[in-house]
């Protein structure tokens, strides 16, 4: 895999993460869903994992992260009366801007896009933010935070304050290529060890295992990390469909392979998040 990658262009001339730095807290309930690039159905992935764990029972919050490129509230069709943007501008605090999502059962803070401003927060008012989601997600079973695409500094913040992040790739080898610089990047900053590998749109459960183990492998050989498989969710036309008609694809086509294949990584995340808070 070629060394110089979209993720790591996007990070070039930012000073990395200490990691013998001392950590901040991590939401033990928290769980960050990334990719190395776009278009790998990242935020899809996350509100149908949302929708999911709301649906087994679980009080969900997901969290917009993707500052200034923003579309959670896009493919569910929302028009959100308040978003991040009133945070980021002091009018309102993040607590004040959660909607409940009524039709999946699970609540959002929706982000603004086209806002270039909040992708370039300061660290000071970045680390804020963290701080105020970590104390909101304390009210919630499970927070899913839908992070930018790359591995930017803001990216980098958010997914370590998470308990698990999912990487999102796909069998294409630029995602394959930027999903490795996101584990390179990461593990740099002393944030291999909470990464978990998701493989999106697999034609097949062989070729699904294919694309897993040809990251696998690069991890192996150059970075000496195993990044474990969460699971795998089937390329499958439904879910177009879904997101054109702005709808979560459980609500309309719940029994497709890519709905179940998600609400198989929520029953794994379920029970990892279990043991993370039965170890205190």
């Amino acid at each position: 895999m070629s060394d110089t990658t979209t993720a790591e262009k996007q990070s070039a001339g930012k000073p990395a993460n200490n990691p013998t730095a001392p950590a901040f807290r991590k939401g033990k309930n928290v769980i960050a869903v990334a990719s190395g690039k776009g278009g790998v159905g990242k935020t899809w992935f996350s509100i149908t994992l949302s929708h999911a764990l709301a649906r087994s029972g679980k009080k969900v919050l997901l969290f917009d992260g993707d500052l200034g490129l923003a579309n959670v509230d896009v493919q569910l069709g929302l028009m959100a009366k308040r978003d991040l943007n009133d945070v980021i501008r002091g009018r309102l605090s993040l607590d004040k801007v959660i909607q409940h999502y009524e039709e999946g059962g699970f609540d959002i803070i929706a982000g603004r896009s086209g806002q270039a401003s909040l992708s370039a927060l300061p660290s000071q008012r970045l680390a804020m933010l963290r701080d105020q989601l970590l104390e909101v997600a304390e009210k919630y079973d499970v927070v899913i935070i839908d992070l930018g695409a790359g591995v930017d500094r803001t990216v980098r913040m958010m997914s370590a304050s998470a308990t698990r992040t999912l990487l999102v790739t796909t069998d294409e080898p630029t995602s394959l290529t930027d999903a490795y610089a996101f584990i390179k990047l990461g593990n740099a900053a002393g944030m291999s060890k909470n990464v978990g590998i998701v493989v999106n749109q697999a034609p097949s459960n062989v070729e699904g295992e294919k694309t897993y183990k040809t990251l696998l492998k690069a991890c192996e050989n150059f970075l000496r990390l195993k990044p474990p498989l969460v699971g795998m969710v089937a390329h499958d036309p439904r879910v177009k469909d879904s997101i054109r008609h702005q709808t979560p694809i459980l609500i309309r086509s719940p029994n497709t392979d890519a709905a179940e294949d998600v609400e198989d990584i929520a029953r794994v995340m379920t029970k990892e998040l279990a043991k993370v808070k039965a170890a205190g």
